[in-house]
């Protein structure tokens, strides 16, 4: 599934279509996508996983999924969700979630728990995970209401970081460490993009998919844990397992 990274590539990459009016519209979604003809793309925006193709009175959100995938001015062999045409180009989406929205997309989305956006808001994703105490911290980086966009990979590398064992509940983790949760979270979506554009994000695993910590020279874990029954890659040595508070 891509991460939130990879939609502001995305939404960068589709920006040559920003103030074009749609000459056709094409896809097997049973949303209403047919009322894009001849429509004009006002923006186009990101909130984590989510890509928005904003109209002037309604918005299109694709969600990739596990699977999906996109072309600019290209087609796979497979029918598309969607695919819109311009006179200069079209954009299509393949195997994704499609949704329109009729709200004004701030009554939507909370822009602060975006960890790419400009009005990401560290204090307020410090406050929703003490909210959750018993919650694991390989469940809450996950939580897309507090850190959208952020995923598996963020998970594995972000815990490898800060020196965190993945089984550590949030009220465990010393007011440092979740400092550093929050703060890791936030840096490495940004070491992921920059990663991801020079087409080497993969090199710059630490944790994620490897067998071996390069702190320890020992065995990495590999295991599927917490509610989210995710992989994770962590080390038994040095990613710390506090012990739980008794009141």
């Amino acid at each position: 599934m891509p991460e939130g990274p990879s939609i502001v590539i995305l939404k960068e990459a589709a920006s040559v279509f920003k103030g074009k009016t749609v000459t056709e519209v094409k896809g097997n979604s049973k949303e209403d996508i047919g009322r894009a003809l001849n429509k004009k793309i006002i923006d186009f925006k990101t909130w984590g996983k989510h890509f928005l193709i904003c109209f002037k009175d309604f918005t299109i959100r694709i969600h990739l999924m596990l699977f999906g995938s996109y072309r600019i001015n290209e087609e796979k062999d497979t029918l598309p969700r969607l695919q819109l045409i311009f006179k200069t180009g079209s954009i299509s989406f393949y195997a994704c979630s499609i949704k329109v929205i009729e709200e004004p997309l701030d009554e939507v989305y909370d822009w602060s728990a975006d960890i790419m956006s400009d009005s990401w808001d560290a204090k307020a994703a410090r406050k929703k995970l003490k909210a959750q105490p018993d919650t694991l911290v390989c469940d809450a980086i996950l939580d897309q209401h507090i850190f959208s966009g952020a995923g598996n990979i963020f998970k594995n590398e972000v815990l490898y970081r800060i020196k965190v064992h993945p089984l550590n509940s949030i009220q465990d983790l010393p007011a440092r460490k979740l400092t550093e949760l929050v703060k890791e979270t936030h840096n490495y979506a940004f070491d992921f993009l920059n990663w991801k554009k020079a087409f080497v994000l993969k090199k710059h695993f630490l944790a994620h998919t490897k067998k071996t910590c390069q702190r320890c020279n020992l065995p990495l874990t590999k295991k599927h844990l917490g509610k989210t029954n995710r992989r994770s890659f962590y080390c038994n040595n040095c990613q710390v397992l506090y012990p739980h508070e008794q009141e």
